[in-house]
């Protein structure tokens, strides 16, 4: 499909990021692991999981969009299901950062943790329903929308390990 064919660069260059990211993700938690800090795993599930989860759905992604499929449909089907698992997993989440204690979440945590992945995983739904019509923009769209996740991912990653080492280590000493 040559719809495809032209998007096969950016889909590894972004997948092989994803997939060296998860992997960086794994370092980082294990340092963590071994000075834990004192919050309850409600905060993990809400903060770091989705963060595994996005880079795992670019990955994921690239890799349908890479596949050498024969046609357009299996492509539709796996990207709208995708984005609408995706839309309910950020509703989960929402409600985990909610129900967490450990943490008051401020604007730029709802901004990066719920809205925006909302809004990538909507563009992918979308993109997905207009994709047999017009596979040309649509895919613009899948592509903006898996960067989206990927730069949010990042964004929540670096969160994460910069609130471990600059917050919760001087908690700890001052304890």
């Amino acid at each position: 499909m040559s719809e495809l064919t032209e998007w096969d660069s950016f889909y590894v260059i972004v997948g092989s990021a994803a997939g060296a990211l998860i992997g960086l993700q794994f370092v980082v938690m294990t340092l963590i692991a071994e000075r834990p800090p004192k919050y309850p795993a409600a905060a993990g599930a809400a903060f770091a999981t989705p963060t595994i989860v996005h880079f795992g759905i670019v990955l994921f992604l690239s890799a349908v969009l890479r596949a050498p499929w024969l046609a357009i449909s299996p492509v539709t089907i796996l990207c709208g299901l995708t984005g609408f698992a995706g839309v309910a997993y950020a509703a989960i989440v929402t409600k985990r950062i909610q129900m967490q204690a450990a943490y008051k979440p401020e604007f730029e945590d709802w901004l990066f943790h719920v809205v925006l992945p909302a809004l990538a995983y909507t563009l992918l739904a979308f993109s997905a329903f207009v994709l047999s019509p017009f596979p040309r923009e649509a895919l613009f769209g899948v592509g903006a929308a898996t960067l989206m996740l990927l730069f949010t991912s990042i964004h929540n990653a670096w969160d994460a390990v910069a609130y471990h080492v600059l917050v919760s280590a001087r908690k700890r000493e001052h304890s």
